[in-house]
């Protein structure tokens, strides 16, 4: 399992030296998500100030561009970051997509196996000289002059990890995607029991007899520790907060009705539509807590997280809503890539 890095910066000028501490650190990957910042700067910045470190984005929001000026951005992360970039999409909700971005919103896992498969055409088209020939249900890309092809990238395609919660993406994913980047609102039994095999399903739709073999499953568990009481409990506010925002989502009920609390679902639902924001992460009781969060001692968190996802995922970085102390995340890291933890 490789440890990584996230990072959200106040502004694009951060992102150098948070990537070239994480380098230094001797993090695997960094990754940035798209919120504040356009991520593809983010990452490119990222890239040109280190030199062995993989880039990521977890997510670009898929659906506010097209297949093609995606195609385009990422091509060329790829050739300045010399093949570190791990390009990580996600189709946001309908009302962001429509509302915030004023782009099409359609059947969001169909929509989103097209915009992959469309993407690799145009790799395609540029790296073997193929002609550009992609017709599709909601994309067509049909033409491609040399004046606007790049030409063939020394480093190749880079690798696209697809986030999903539901099934029907979740087999999208397993079917054309690379990777596939969990989404910080699960648990170890919805991972187990709906994630793996519609991702297993997924491949095997592709034609891929060995399972998840060179398929990357990438987390960001919630992690609760502190060095006593007082930072514990502090921490475990945040991620209760957390917990509860993500559960008020509709899309995300799934995860809830995996353990049988769908009906917190639709309480959370209705105390964010009224605006009742602080009074959400009360509703978070300590079962829900510790089936979605790690929450203990420094020196037990790599164990438990290692237990739960060791044999699952491939990749892990922490999700701590609450700000940890930096060594408490460096014992957390260190005891991560040496196996565990005696405590």
């Amino acid at each position: 399992m490789k440890v990584d890095a996230t990072f959200n910066p106040e502004g694009p000028v951060d992102t150098r030296a948070v990537a070239v501490g994480a380098e230094h650190a001797g993090y695997a990957a960094v990754w940035t998500s798209e919120t504040k910042h356009d991520p593809f700067i983010a990452v490119s910045l990222a890239a040109s100030a280190t030199d062995t470190i993989e880039v990521g984005t977890a997510i670009t929001v898929a659906f506010a561009r097209n297949p093609m000026t995606t195609a385009v951005a990422a091509n060329d992360v790829q050739l300045l970051s010399r093949g570190r970039l791990l390009l990580g999409l996600g189709s946001q909700i309908k009302a962001h997509i429509s509302r915030r971005f004023s782009m099409p919103w359609s059947h969001p896992a169909p929509r989103m196996r097209e915009y992959i498969l469309a993407m690799r055409a145009i790799w395609d088209c540029w790296n073997t000289n193929t002609p550009l020939d992609f017709r599709g249900e909601y994309y067509s890309h049909t033409l491609m002059t040399p004046f606007f092809s790049p030409g063939p990238n020394p480093y190749g395609a880079p690798r696209v990890l697809l986030a999903g919660v539901g099934e029907v993406m979740t087999r999208v994913a397993g079917e054309v995607a690379d990777g596939f980047l969990c989404h910080g609102f699960t648990t170890e039994t919805y991972l187990r029991t709906v994630t793996v095999p519609a991702l297993e399903e997924g491949r095997a739709a592709a034609g891929r007899t060995d399972g998840l073999a060179g398929f990357d499953v990438v987390g960001a568990p919630f992690v609760a520790t502190g060095r006593d009481e007082e930072q514990i409990a502090r921490a475990c506010r945040g991620v209760r907060e957390q917990i509860a925002f993500y559960a008020s989502t509709p899309a995300y009920r799934p995860v809830l009705e995996a353990h049988g609390w769908g009906g917190l679902s639709d309480e959370l639902h209705e105390m964010s539509v009224a605006g009742r924001w602080r009074e959400m992460g009360e509703a978070i009781d300590d079962d829900v807590l510790n089936a979605f969060c790690v929450v203990a001692e420094p020196d037990r968190v790599a164990g438990e997280l290692l237990r739960r996802y060791g044999d699952v995922m491939t990749r892990i970085s922490l999700y701590t809503p609450a700000e940890l102390d930096a060594d408490v995340v460096d014992q957390v890291v260190s005891d991560l890539r040496a196996g565990g933890s005696a405590g």
